[in-house]
């Protein structure tokens, strides 16, 4: 061990991850939804917007975040929760415009109020913060990401209809998740 004081993840970089996984979720949802116009879930006659999904994410990792306060998953709970921010902030439109998806204020709301205000002044007054933050991550760490990713990214087979193809995926990203944690766990005793 080196004499250098362990140092922890701050605010400043888990708010930067939050709003890049929003931004990635966001354009990864909108760019779906306007090459499969068509694709939609409907279940018992009901329409499940993608909103819905990322809700849930946002309650789930929320929900963590305060009863499970454990430092070691606050990057994971901030990815989820800006994932499923995403999802909800792509279809502000629809949500304010009441069934239109494609009104401009989506638009509005993404790239003024998100994209430009918020990484913009993280990167201004946090830059070594969110460096540490971002670049400091151990190898369970990056391995655990990826997997919530792939998981994430399964939504997209299964709201298409592809069953078995986005349980592969999910499958995939669950073993890639749980490698990563294990790998962490092994790595923090």
């Amino acid at each position: 061990m080196s004499g250098e004081p362990v140092r922890r993840s701050t605010t400043h970089g888990l708010l930067f991850l939050m709003f890049l996984s929003f931004i990635a979720s966001f354009l990864i949802a909108r760019a779906f939804a306007t090459l499969n116009p068509t694709t939609v879930v409907i279940t018992g006659g009901i329409h499940f917007h993608h909103f819905w999904y990322g809700l849930a994410m946002i309650v789930v990792a929320g929900g963590l975040g305060i009863v499970h306060n454990d430092p070691r998953y606050r990057r994971l709970y901030a990815v989820v929760f800006g994932l499923g921010g995403g999802l909800v902030g792509d279809e502000i439109g629809l949500l304010l415009a009441f069934d239109n998806y494609d009104s401009i204020l989506t638009l509005y709301f993404f790239v003024i109020v998100v994209t430009l205000g918020v990484l913009g002044i993280l990167l201004g007054r946090y830059r070594k913060e969110l460096e540490y933050d971002v670049l400091s991550l151990e190898t369970g760490e990056r391995l655990a990401y990826r997997g919530v990713v792939a998981a994430g990214l399964s939504a997209l087979p299964f709201a298409a209809g592809m069953w078995f193809f986005g349980a592969v995926i999910l499958a995939i990203g669950i073993v890639i998740l749980m490698a990563g944690l294990s790998l962490h766990r092994r790595k923090a005793t």
